[in-house]
């Protein structure tokens, strides 16, 4: 439940005014300085410590900018502890730690701040409310959030259209497309965020016809609106008209921008056509497109499922910068296309450019150690990953070891990992041991999978089991050549 926000008064005004008087602007200057060269959190600590010995540990914005500075080091308890010695802090300081839990994955402790806000007499004013409908969208509140548009009302900031924009895109995300609707039905003055604002929320919830017509009534189109369209269709399975769209962005003179051509990517990537994302590729290097991160594994992502594994390395190769998407994509494609050896090769590079693997990462390790019938490696792989990077198992980890297990012939050791799992043996785990029962001839261990096969519920997984080999690489979503 969020709290009412009280009336201002005036001597809530006159407080505030007071907090940030001349003398505290010139002090604020002068202690700005101080922040300039500040590099790391410990170094953050030492001006604090400054501040509090030089008596500026109450200037409010000094104090708000070292908050803003502990936000971008992710040190929220470090924040709090700042933000809870400050005698009446003024709303924009209150905005800096309802934003930074927002933005930091603590939204409720954001919504709760805000009550907190409200209930000791602090007015919110038109950046508050922004700040706390994130938060109220991030944990998906939408309950609060309307009460939090009530107190956009009452204190007078609901035809702000920044606010606007941002309730609009709450009840979109929230699937609550009625209230969405009628917010942008009664809106005085719409810009583009406000059109594309709606035409994304009804793509996100699948009303794409709706998104669509809402598209061409707009007077005026950005690149986001293009892009937000054309990857609406791309995800939707309507690749005809994602690129007609792309087509028509080019006849109006819209420059697309990375997204764009991520979003077509995955339409050729969805139909498995080399030759149109070969095509879009050859238009971002005509184009001048920098080989960023989300262009550079959106083609490494293309080339591989649709078939042209050296044309992913190349990608790879010419990359600047990679995310741990990226290092997980090549390694996954590199083992797919039956090269574990250069897959595992790559994971120790990625080892040695200091990325963190993931449990992403270790399935496509394993895998390709299953491929290459690597069971030393494969073993190592998986004891170092929750020894060395406290990564645990999942069910996805095991279906790998069990199958490399398998293939090597060491079934008493795969059906002992099995019955010692820190999970619940999933269907794919006992599909992967009676396939390699099947495989190796021993009836005996057959029998007995199967009997734990029986236990499951055969309504759901039953007949899975049952399967091919060549169904268990299909959940993998990989559809190579």
């Amino acid at each position: 439940m969020v709290a009412c926000p009280a009336t201002t008064t005036v001597d809530a005004l006159h407080h505030n005014h007071l907090l940030i008087s001349r003398q505290s602007i010139s002090e604020s200057r002068e202690g700005l300085l101080i922040f300039q060269k500040c590099g790391s959190i410990k170094h953050l600590k030492q001006i604090h410590a400054h501040l509090l010995r030089t008596g500026l540990a109450h200037n409010p914005i000094l104090v708000t900018k070292l908050l803003t500075l502990c936000s971008s080091y992710r040190k929220l308890q470090y924040a709090t502890l700042i933000f809870n010695q400050m005698q009446n802090p003024p709303t924009f300081t209150w905005n800096v730690m309802i934003r930074a839990h927002t933005r930091n994955g603590s939204p409720t402790f954001a919504l709760l701040l805000y009550t907190l806000m409200l209930n000791r007499g602090v007015p919110p004013d038109k950046f508050t409310f922004p700040f706390v409908i994130k938060a109220c969208l991030n944990s998906f509140s939408v309950k609060e959030g309307k009460q939090v548009h009530a107190h956009v009302v009452k204190s007078q900031f609901a035809g702000d259209i920044f606010v606007q924009n941002t309730l609009m895109d709450l009840y979109l995300k929230c699937g609550d497309l009625e209230f969405a609707r009628l917010m942008f039905d009664k809106m005085r003055v719409r810009n583009v965020v406000s059109w594309t604002t709606m035409v994304s929320g009804l793509v996100f919830c699948g009303e794409l016809e709706t998104a669509s017509a809402i598209f061409e009534a707009m007077s005026v189109r950005n690149v986001v609106s293009w892009t937000t369209m054309v990857n609406g269709y791309a995800r939707n399975g309507r690749i005809q008209e994602a690129f007609e769209l792309f087509r028509r962005m080019q006849l109006e003179n819209v420059r697309p921008n990375e997204f764009t051509l991520v979003s077509l990517l995955l339409a050729c990537t969805e139909v498995g056509s080399l030759r149109l994302g070969s095509w879009i590729h050859e238009f971002a290097r005509k184009n001048g497109f920098e080989m960023g991160i989300f262009l550079g594994t959106a083609l490494i992502d293309m080339y591989s499922k649709c078939g042209s594994i050296d044309d992913a390395i190349k990608v790879f190769d010419q990359m600047p910068m990679r995310s741990l998407v990226t290092w997980n994509s090549m390694i996954t494609s590199l083992g797919v296309h039956g090269r574990g050896n250069k897959a595992i090769a790559l994971f120790g590079e990625m080892e040695k450019a200091k990325v963190k693997p993931d449990e992403i990462t270790f399935i496509g390790v394993l895998s390709a150690c299953v491929n290459e019938c690597m069971v030393d490696k494969g073993y190592g792989f998986f004891i170092n990953m929750t020894k060395h990077y406290g990564i645990k198992p999942t069910v996805g980890h095991y279906v790998c070891m069990v199958d490399l297990l398998g293939r090597a012939g060491m079934l008493d050791e795969a059906y002992e990992l099995v019955k010692n799992m820190t999970v619940e043996p999933h269907v794919d785990v006992w599909g992967a041991l009676l396939r390699a029962c099947k495989t190796n001839g021993n009836i005996k261990l057959e029998e007995v999978v199967y009997k734990h096969i029986l236990e499951l519920d055969s309504s759901k997984e039953g007949h899975v089991i049952c399967n091919s080999a060549q169904q268990q690489l299909q959940c993998f979503g990989w559809e190579v050549g």
